[in-house]
């Protein structure tokens, strides 16, 4: 699945020549903790959140921010005019974040699974030939996830549902070799035998449970004791 099967089309954005006041009131009206900021062309400029709006003046939140001495001396008084510009500036253009880490259409998930835990943000702008087109959240992700577990598996003889099992763990290297060791009757997986650890015991049975047209897994496996002598196993 990409960005375009997932994101959200419905867009509440704002003008950067609207107020502070009106950004604020759109978030609570929609229920949502941020704001594309758009221009005439439909132009992405930024972005404002509820973290833009923290420190305000009007709330008397506008304490500077803290910095440490070799930062103060490097950023000189930039910083603090930054600081009251975002704290009492009227206009979303000068109070919104311009940095904006943004996404194509055809992005795939795991992608945007990757971008939004290194940059440490809840959504991330879809962008197509240089206008915003969607916005994919941490939300759409796990409406993704539903769906997708809903899906029917295709229905499989037992050979076929026994090769796949098969393959499926001949593939990961915490798995021992199970060829004498699995049952496949009527769609449901039987697992036999012995492993070293009960995460190992654990991971079998998830693989089984997730090879498609499974029915459902009888679990006879054993747990040997690690430490009792041999390395378990089969």
């Amino acid at each position: 699945m990409k960005a375009a099967d997932i994101m959200t089309q419905r867009l509440i954005t704002i003008d950067p020549d609207r107020s502070v006041a009106d950004a604020a009131n759109l978030m609570i009206e929609n229920r949502i903790s941020g704001l594309p900021v758009v221009d005439s062309q439909g132009r992405l400029v930024g972005l404002i959140s509820e973290g833009d709006l923290l420190h305000r003046s009007e709330m008397g939140t506008d304490q500077p921010q803290r910095r440490s001495w070799w930062l103060r001396l490097i950023s000189g008084p930039t910083a603090a005019a930054d600081d009251y510009v975002k704290s009492h500036s009227h206009r979303v253009e000068d109070v919104m974040t311009r940095s904006v880490i943004s996404i194509g259409p055809d992005t795939e998930l795991k992608d945007i699974v990757r971008l939004l835990e290194r940059h440490r943000i809840k959504r991330v702008p879809v962008i197509d030939q240089g206008k915003l087109v969607g916005i994919v959240s941490r939300g759409n992700l796990l409406q993704a996830l539903a769906s997708a577990a809903q899906v029917t598996a295709p229905s499989a003889d037992d050979k076929t549902l026994r090769e796949r099992v098969l393959a499926e763990l001949a593939a990961q290297p915490w798995a021992p070799d199970w060829r004498e060791n699995i049952v496949v009757k009527d769609g449901i997986v039987h697992l036999w035998g012995s492993v070293s650890t009960e995460s190992q015991h654990h991971a079998l049975r998830i693989a089984a449970e997730n090879v498609p047209g499974v029915k459902g897994v009888e679990d006879h496996v054993t747990v040997s004791d690690q430490f009792a002598g041999g390395a378990g196993g089969l």
